[in-house]
């Protein structure tokens, strides 16, 4: 077991790192800026150079080559606020030595149970170290996972000098989580050659390919009025609002669909007879899909605004980011570099879309090519996320091997 990276990953997430899709600064929360800091410490004690921590919470930092032969610079990003879905205060992780296979209990109480059932995944980590979340907040491994394995590596690297590699930019973000982790990322600064996000799920994962994402909210005008006069007169905007999400197709959202499929998610829903509020996030991998699937959701708002004869219907559609295969083909030495990394670590290989997105598709169109790595997490942004300490041990061996093997 690897301790010290084991440590690390508990140490980062007792840091409550939440962001807040709600707020309109930058970051969107200021306690991004406690794990920030205790990073800037470390990568100081690491012998770092050029570190950066900027007033919007971006860290950036250098770890100078040691070997005058040629290597590309290569860059390792990694976002430090947790999702929005769960609270991330006061994280008490579960430890599961060497797994049985069977439910997991979490925080002992009986309330929330982790199992193959719902889970088949953990069958096949039994003998591995799971940990968990006590079934109170989320754990953070998405994606301080990926934090503690990049600082693991540098680690490695301060421990062995003789491992030769050239220059490595280290990039710390705020708010991934709210699709706003690329908003203020200096590319050009920042000066690597390409990157990768250590911001993945199963172990082996290497992904180039991601959803294209927007944002739809859409708001409801109704009138409110007695109900005992209200023939004729009330217009309850939670009807139109259940209405217009039964137009959707039941089998295009989320828990219906997989691999390239896309989906229409319906995010919140808040309502009164006077008013509702509705907000989706509109997916898929095929550019011309996406764009079917955002005229559709206009379309529907037409339509039922022709049909009560004014518009009580209002929509705000908004792109958030988009599918990065296409910045990646044209430098596909930087997938078949990571293919051998994993490999190398003695790990199956697989390739697979995202179904979500990262801060290295909005990148690679700001002119990093980024793909993302596996960090051995899995069922972020919930209670039931856990990580597997003996994959987040191969993700430190694949970040070193990507080193190794970019020798030009």
């Amino acid at each position: 077991m690897n301790k010290r990276l084991l440590q690390s990953f508990i140490r980062y997430v007792k840091i409550d790192t939440r962001s807040d899709s709600s707020s309109d600064t930058c970051p969107s929360t200021q306690k991004q800026f406690n794990l920030a800091k205790v990073l800037e410490a470390e990568l100081r004690e690491l012998g770092l150079t050029d570190i950066r921590l900027d007033e919007h919470c971006y860290l950036c930092a250098t770890l100078p080559a040691n070997s005058s032969d040629k290597y590309p610079v290569i860059g390792l990003i990694a976002h430090m606020d947790t999702a929005p879905d769960l609270t991330g205060e006061n994280v008490n992780p579960q430890l599961i030595d060497n797994y049985d296979g069977k439910d997991i209990n979490l925080g002992g109480k009986g309330k929330f149970t982790l199992t193959p059932k719902d889970f088949p995944e953990m069958k096949e980590y039994i003998g591995k170290t799971l940990i968990t979340t006590d079934g109170e907040t989320l754990l953070g491994a998405d994606d301080k996972a990926g934090i503690a394995e990049i600082m693991e590596a540098l680690h490695y690297l301060k421990d062995h000098p003789e491992f030769k590699h050239g220059t490595i930019k280290i990039g710390f973000t705020p708010d991934e989580e709210i699709g706003r982790g690329a908003d203020k990322f200096d590319v050009k600064t920042f000066a690597a050659d390409f990157a990768y996000t250590i911001d993945g799920g199963r172990i082996g994962e290497i992904e180039f390919e991601n959803f294209n994402a927007a944002h739809a909210k859409i708001r409801i005008q109704g009138r409110n009025v007695h109900p005992g006069s209200a023939k004729n007169k009330m217009i309850n905007s939670i009807h139109i609002a259940e209405r217009l999400n039964s137009i959707l197709p039941n089998e295009e959202r989320p828990e219906h669909t997989e691999n390239y499929e896309g989906f229409f998610h319906l995010i919140k829903f808040n309502g009164t007879v006077e008013e509702t509020t509705l907000e989706y996030i509109i997916r898929d991998h095929d550019k011309t899909k996406f764009e079917a699937r955002k005229k559709k959701i206009s379309d529907i708002v037409y339509f039922l605004n022709s049909q009560y004869g004014k518009e009580l219907i209002s929509l705000e559609l908004k792109d958030q980011y988009y599918n990065m295969r296409e910045k990646i083909e044209p430098v596909m030495h930087i997938i078949d570099l990571a293919k051998k990394a994993v490999s190398a670590a003695g790990v199956e290989l697989d390739i697979i879309p995202i179904r979500g997105g990262t801060d290295g598709a909005r990148l690679s169109y700001m002119g990093l090519p980024c793909p993302n790595i596996f960090t051995g997490a899995h069922n972020g942004h919930g209670r039931y996320e856990f990580v597997v300490l003996e994959s987040m041990e191969k993700a430190v061996e694949t970040i070193l091997n990507i080193m190794k093997f970019s020798k030009l």
